[in-house]
């Protein structure tokens, strides 16, 4: 089957349109930018490439040049509104192989994409060849369009040339080892290897053989001579996720690694030179930790030239559906299931859940509620409980109280109830946000 890629980051017309074109036989790819685009060609051999012209990071005439560049035998066509014709038609002498208008007709694209396939003849060959990076594959974090999104590529982007050591702050399953992989990727490093280690993973007796690696018989259970994270690094780049949790002499161990660049493999009385960038990420507060002694302040400031936050699920309501049906894309594919998207309670309830594991729980969520599915559309009724046991707020809504006092007290106790979630407490009080804004307001509770 034709493999086809979207470039779209209108999230409802770009599942409309590929729920279409998976119907008519093709099989699709989906992303929502200019730099997802160009990763997913690098991977993947598209047959033909559909791409709005206006996107969140550039426009499509920027990917159209550098497809012409990088692989100009794949087919692009542009889809764009009727305001922006000219633009379109420039993109057909800039290369672009056709151009579509919006509101689409499904016949004449159609028409178009089954011309480019006989053109080029690749009608059938794309499914057999083996496919690196697709939905199934790809990492469980996407980029968003939000302010709070943009602002962590940014950082990204602007850091990554550089060989600066980043800190990486955000809860558990917001994605930093994503970021760190994609601060690898547009490194000049890239090349060479990203290796990640899971501090809270190793017990304290053996972290510094899986930093620094051992000789044989070094100590009981050496029965091998062991390769350590920092050689195995070497060139490229080490993770150390969840650094906090190091026990304080092997804080001095790493310190010493990273401002001499050489480690020594236990037992062994030969220092290796090592050559790598330290991303590092945690979900605590490290100048707390310095403060209570449980983190070295010398080894703090050597890990972190550069910070980047990754806000939480619940900061990024404008992101929310994008990550929903990026996971429902990927959990459709490893099930074998069609769901095609989620009906508006649905939509409602991931709305105002506070989602405590953030991007991880979505995944997990997503994957059980597709599993259980019979319709074409999530339900309700296929979520998990802790998404739908709203906490109890008193009876009485806000709309419809006259007593001040009270409504000061039920506003407070939905803001406790709803974990401070200003929009979660606006649906439990029965109001808008606005509303909700402006009682706060009132009743000085900012």
């Amino acid at each position: 089957m034709p493999l086809i890629l979207i470039v779209e980051d209108d999230v409802t017309f770009s599942l409309m349109l590929t729920t279409w074109l998976k119907k008519k036989g093709f099989t699709v790819d989906t992303v929502t930018s200019v730099g997802e685009a160009r990763r997913r060609i690098q991977q993947n051999p598209y047959n033909i490439i559909l791409s709005d012209l206006r996107l969140p990071d550039n426009d499509g005439i920027v990917l159209l040049k550098w497809l012409k560049e990088n692989q100009p035998a794949v087919p692009l066509i542009m889809m764009t509104s009727y305001a922006e014709i000219q633009t379109a038609v420039q993109s057909i002498k800039l290369g672009a192989s056709d151009y579509i208008a919006k509101p689409l007709n499904p016949e004449e694209l159609l028409n178009k994409i089954q011309e480019l396939i006989k053109d080029t003849g690749t009608a059938s060959t794309p499914a057999e060849q083996p496919r690196t990076g697709t939905v199934v594959s790809s990492p469980a974090y996407i980029e968003g369009k939000s302010r709070e999104a943009r602002q962590v590529y940014d950082y990204v982007h602007l850091v990554a040339p550089t060989d600066m050591s980043v800190l990486i702050n955000g809860a558990s399953g917001t994605g930093k080892e994503y970021v760190a992989r994609r601060i690898h990727e547009e490194s000049p490093r890239k090349n060479a290897p990203f290796v990640a280690v899971d501090c809270g993973a190793i017990p304290k007796d053996l972290a510094a053989s899986e930093f620094f690696g051992h000789i044989k018989g070094s100590f009981t259970g050496a029965i091998n001579d062991k390769t350590g994270a920092f050689v195995a690094a070497n060139g490229g780049t080490i993770f150390l996720d969840e650094i906090g949790n190091l026990s304080y002499e092997i804080q001095v161990q790493l310190l010493r690694a990273l401002q001499e660049r050489k480690i020594k493999p236990i037992g062994s009385n030969q220092e290796i030179p090592i050559n790598v960038r330290l991303i590092s990420a945690t979900n605590e507060n490290l100048r707390h930790a310095i403060e209570k002694g449980d983190f070295r302040e010398d080894l703090y400031h050597r890990i972190n030239e550069f910070t980047i936050r990754i806000p939480d699920l619940k900061e990024r309501k404008e992101d929310l559906l994008i990550f929903a049906n990026h996971f429902l894309d990927q959990a459709n594919s490893e099930l074998h299931k069609s769901v095609v998207g989620f009906d508006n309670e649905t939509i409602r309830i991931f709305l105002s859940y506070s989602w405590p594991g953030n991007l991880r729980q979505m995944k997990n969520v997503i994957k059980y509620a597709t599993l259980l599915a019979t319709d074409k559309f999530i339900t309700r009724n296929e979520l998990p409980g802790e998404l739908i046991e709203t906490p109890a707020v008193a009876p009485t809504k806000l709309k419809t109280l006259k007593d001040e006092e009270h409504e000061r007290e039920l506003i407070q106790a939905a803001l406790q109830q709803a974990g401070g979630n200003k929009s979660k407490a606006a649906i439990l009080l029965g109001i808008d946000r606005k509303t909700l804004y402006n009682k706060l307001k009132i009743y000085k509770l900012e």
